[in-house]
């Protein structure tokens, strides 16, 4: 069971702006930080956030509760959440921190904290930040000279862009692209990417304005840049999310491609290509059983993890595995990145189209993407009923005719009294069906 903390989840600390994510509780993630790694040495600390209008709020707060505690913080500026993990590992800073609720609306905010790799911070670190916000913990000011300062540091992000850049194998050329930027972070990053290497490039969603980021556009809203895609007679689509962290990418007859199908789509091209460590890819729980069956008959290896792109990251880094992710488009190139990003999923799938001198569309044609129902239970106690005889003896029952032509997925919600019941099978009668065998035997127990 994965143990949330009081107020940092799985993905940092979320919610809604000065209801939820107060700016003290900014301020007192800043105070902590900045006297946290300033113990040996004046601590580096970088900060990006998104096109949120909390955002500046937020930003402020926490570079005033940094340099209070003697450390600098240095600016990025609008930007994306893996631009910021790049920053913080190649320009050596004790830590960063990206002010974003990534697909959420934009009346909700958050704060990711990232160690020195790039990697989302230790959770012993984040239960030492909550036990300051509760008082629990007394932190000195800094005096003198020790007060730290903030440093613009735009060039952090232009650097970020040039490394983007310099992935690429193959130069984009004739090649027509559509970009979703969700009124995002990706909206200043993504269109100099794809025009520096040649695309045509056609973006939607670019104009930030503070309260319409993720608002009927990008990854969540992939019905706008299929459309566009289409009527256009693009050759590819992506469409990123808030902080530009996740891609859902669209091919040339508008079709979605999603998180599972661009990890079987380069899985596949990393193993012809001999890049793919152990031939093996790491997955959460909710990947699609279509996914594993292509990767079974394409000789490619996997391992799931708990929903989460932070524990495929820790699997990966681990195993020294170079491709995970997760259903949702947080793909991780273990390789170029220590976490999720959307715009180098792009190009990783603009490689492999190049490379195979092939249609995205027909990269993912031996993926048979099975039917899926999920439907959520409201229960009293979520760990008893999950663990009630009369709904463990149907699962088995379920399993036992699913056989290998199917899958169930039985799990607690991490934050509500729910049973979560899924089922993957070769029709959606079917997926109705054994769902209902389990969810009659969760509605008894109340």
């Amino acid at each position: 069971m994965i143990l949330m903390g009081k107020y940092f989840g799985t993905d940092g600390f979320r919610g809604e702006a000065n209801e939820v994510l107060t700016v003290e509780h900014a301020y007192k993630v800043g105070r902590f930080l900045g006297w946290y790694f300033s113990k040996e040495k004046k601590a580096r600390i970088v900060i990006g956030k998104d096109t949120r209008r909390s955002s500046y709020m937020f930003e402020y707060a926490l570079a005033s509760g940094l340099t209070a505690s003697g450390a600098d913080a240095y600016l990025l500026h609008v930007t994306t959440t893996p631009s910021v993990a790049y920053v913080v590992r190649t320009d050596e800073f004790d830590c960063g921190i990206m002010i974003s609720a990534s697909h959420n609306p934009f009346y909700d905010n958050g704060i990711k904290v990232l160690n020195s790799k790039g990697q989302k911070i230790e959770a012993e670190v984040e239960e030492k930040i909550e036990a300051y916000i509760d008082g629990e913990l007394d932190i000195p000011f800094a005096k003198g000279a020790d007060i730290g300062r903030t440093v613009d540091y735009a060039i952090g992000r232009n650097r970020y862009i040039g490394y983007l850049i310099s992935i690429a194998t193959r130069s984009f050329k004739d090649k027509k692209v559509g970009l979703d930027c969700s009124n995002g972070s990706a909206s200043s990053i993504a269109k100099n990417v794809f025009d520096a290497l040649g695309a045509k490039t056609f973006v939607i969603a670019d104009k930030p304005d503070g309260t319409n980021i993720n608002a009927d556009c990008g990854s969540t809203h992939i019905e706008n840049l299929q459309k566009y895609v289409f009527e256009n007679k693009l050759d590819v689509g992506f469409a990123y999310d808030g902080d530009a962290d996740r891609c859902i990418a669209v091919d040339e007859n508008g079709e979605v491609v999603d998180g599972d199908a661009i990890m079987y789509i380069c899985g596949v091209y990393m193993k012809e290509a001999e890049q793919l460590k152990d031939n093996t890819i790491v997955t959460t729980v909710m990947s699609n059983f279509g996914l594993y069956k292509s990767l079974d008959k394409a000789g490619i290896r996997y391992e799931k993890t708990d929903v989460g792109d932070k524990y495929v990251c820790e699997n990966m880094m681990r195993n020294g595995y170079r491709l995970g992710g997760e259903q949702s488009g947080h793909i991780i190139f273990s390789k170029h990145a220590t976490t999720g990003d959307g715009i180098l999923t792009s190009l990783k799938l603009m490689e492999a189209m190049l490379e195979k001198k092939s249609t995205l569309g027909t990269l993912r044609k031996e993926l048979k993407i099975f039917p899926q129902l999920l439907v959520n239970v409201r229960v009293k106690d979520k760990v008893a009923a999950l663990n009630n005889d009369n709904v463990q003896a149907a699962a088995r029952r379920v399993e036992k005719q699913l056989g290998d032509d199917g899958r169930l997925l039985l799990r607690t919600s991490g934050t509500e009294p729910l049973v979560r019941v899924m089922v993957e099978a070769g029709t959606d009668e079917l997926c109705k069906k054994y769902v209902k065998m389990i969810t009659d035997e969760l509605e008894k127990i109340g």
